[in-house]
C-alpha cells in the first residue's frame, strides 16, 4: 500500500509541471482557412495568447471559444503585421464531485462547453494565426452566468445570447463561465446541480450574474410565484455566494418582442419586480436590462427590431422550409447589443468589474443602437432551425 501511494505521489508530481506548462498550436500554413483548435484539459480558467499576422496575406481574423463564445473579432492585419491578443476562457465538465454531475440537458451532451476539451474556432473573412498559446490561469476574476436561453451559450446559427457576446469585452483578467441553459428556471438551475458545480469553482473576489424570470413566470407548482419559490431561490444564489466569498448581481430579464402602438408591452407578470425587491433587501447590485431592453427595442422599432431576433425567411438556412419568427430569442447582432447593455450596467453595479472592459470598447446608448450594417458575423457551420427550450 505505501509503495502504491508512493508511485500515486509520484506520478502526481510528473503530472502537475505538464499541467502547467503551455500549449501551443502552430498555425502559419493555414491562411485562410476556417477550422477549430482543441486541447485536453482540467476544469478552470485559461488564458489564450493568440498570434496574428501572415508574412504572404492581409487578414481578418475572428476567434471563438467553446461554444461560440466571442473573443477576438474581425481582428485586421496588414501584411506582414504580427498582432499579439490575449484572453481569459473558462473550461468546465458535468462533474461536480466523486459521487454527483450536472444533471445536463440531452440537447447539451453534444454541447461544447461540457466536455473535457478547449475548443477554440478560427475563422473570419480571411484568417491569418500565426500561432495559439495555452497555459493555466488560477488569478484571472470568474464571473459565473446563470439563466435560461437569453442568457446561454448557444451552439448553432442563427441563435445567440448576451452570455456568448460579453466575452468580447472583458480583458485576460477576467473569465466568463456561462452555466445558463435554456429553459432554466431559477429552482431548476438549482436542482439539476448547475448552481452547486459553480460553488465548486468559485473563489473569493469572483462574482456571480443571474438572470431569470422568462420561465420562473409559467410554473405552477405549490409554492410558485415571484415572491414565494422565486425569491427564495434568489435569496440561496446569493447567500451560497458571499459564502465563498463571491459578488451577487441581479440581471432582471430580457423584454420580449411585444410591441402595441410603438411601445413593448409588459410580459414579466411581477417577476422584475420581485428580483429588483430582493435585491434591495439583500443589499444585491442590479442591473436592470429589463428597462434598457425596452429602450433598446422601442429605438429599433417594432420593424426593426425584427433585426436583432431570430426572424428570418425561408430558406435562409439549410433544410429551413418555413419563415423563422422568434420573439424571444436573440440573433448574434441582437445578442450583441444587448451584451453592450450589460457593460454599461457594470458601471454602478460593479465598477470593480469594469475596469477590466477592453479599452477599445466605446460607450454605448440602448436608446441609439448600432447599425446592423457596422456588424459584421461570420457564421459557424452548426446550424439548427429549432428554437431552443423556453420562451
Amino acid at each position: 500500500m505505501k509503495r502504491l501511494l508512493l508511485l500515486i505521489a509520484v506520478l502526481i508530481g510528473f503530472m502537475m509541471p505538464m499541467l502547467a506548462d503551455p500549449i501551443t498550436f502552430d498555425c502559419s500554413s493555414r491562411d485562410g482557412q476556417k477550422y477549430t483548435l482543441s486541447a485536453n484539459v482540467p476544469d478552470g480558467n485559461y488564458r489564450v495568447t493568440v498570434t496574428l499576422g501572415s508574412k504572404k496575406h492581409a487578414g481578418s481574423t475572428t476567434v471563438r471559444g467553446e461554444s461560440r463564445r466571442l473573443f477576438i473579432e474581425n481582428a485586421v492585419t496588414k501584411k506582414k503585421e504580427t498582432r499579439v491578443i490575449t484572453f481569459t476562457m473558462n473550461k468546465r465538465n458535468t462533474r461536480i464531485n466523486d459521487r454527483e454531475n450536472v444533471r445536463i440537458k440531452e440537447r447539451e451532451k453534444t454541447k461544447l462547453n461540457w466536455d473535457d476539451q478547449l475548443s477554440l474556432e478560427i475563422t473570419g473573412d480571411f484568417s491569418t494565426v500565426q500561432n495559439v498559446s495555452i497555459e493555466p490561469d488560477t488569478t484571472a476574476i470568474t464571473v459565473f452566468l446563470c439563466g435560461n436561453s437569453t442568457v446561454v451559450d448557444q451552439d448553432e446559427e442563427p441563435w445567440a445570447s448576451w452570455g456568448q457576446m460579453i466575452t468580447r469585452w472583458m480583458d485576460d483578467g477576467v473569465s466568463i463561465a456561462n452555466y445558463a441553459e435554456s429553459g432554466e428556471t431559477a429552482t431548476t438551475f438549482i436542482g439539476v446541480g448547475r448552481l452547486k458545480k459553480a460553488l465548486s469553482q468559485m473563489k473569493a473576489g469572483d462574482y456571480i450574474f443571474m438572470e431569470f424570470g422568462h420561465n420562473d413566470q409559467k410554473q405552477k407548482m405549490p409554492g410558485a410565484g415571484a415572491y414565494y419559490n422565486f425569491a427564495t431561490a434568489l435569496k440561496t444564489f446569493v447567500d451560497e455566494a458571499r459564502a465563498r466569498g463571491a459578488h451577487p448581481i441581479f440581471v432582471t430579464p430580457t423584454q420580449r418582442r411585444s410591441f402595441k402602438n410603438g411601445k413593448i408591452q409588459e410580459t414579466h407578470a411581477d417577476y422584475p419586480d420581485a428580483m429588483a425587491w430582493v435585491a434591495e433587501r439583500e443589499r444585491v447590485p442590479l442591473i436592470d436590462l429589463h428597462s434598457m431592453t425596452r429602450t433598446l427595442f422601442e429605438a429599433f422599432g417594432e420593424e426593426g427590431s425584427k433585426k436583432a431576433f431570430v426572424h428570418y425567411p425561408a430558406n435562409t438556412y439549410p433544410g429551413q422550409t418555413k419563415p423563422l419568427a422568434d420573439n424571444t430569442h436573440f440573433n448574434p447582432y441582437g445578442a450583441y447589443e444587448i451584451a453592450k447593455c450589460i457593460v454599461e450596467g457594470l458601471k454602478d453595479a460593479a465598477p470593480e468589474l469594469y475596469k477590466h472592459i477592453r479599452s477599445e470598447y466605446k460607450p454605448f446608448d440602448p436608446s441609439q443602437p448600432d447599425a446592423i450594417e457596422s456588424f459584421h458575423w461570420t457564421d459557424s457551420e452548426k446550424v439548427d432551425i429549432i428554437k431552443p427550450d423556453g420562451n
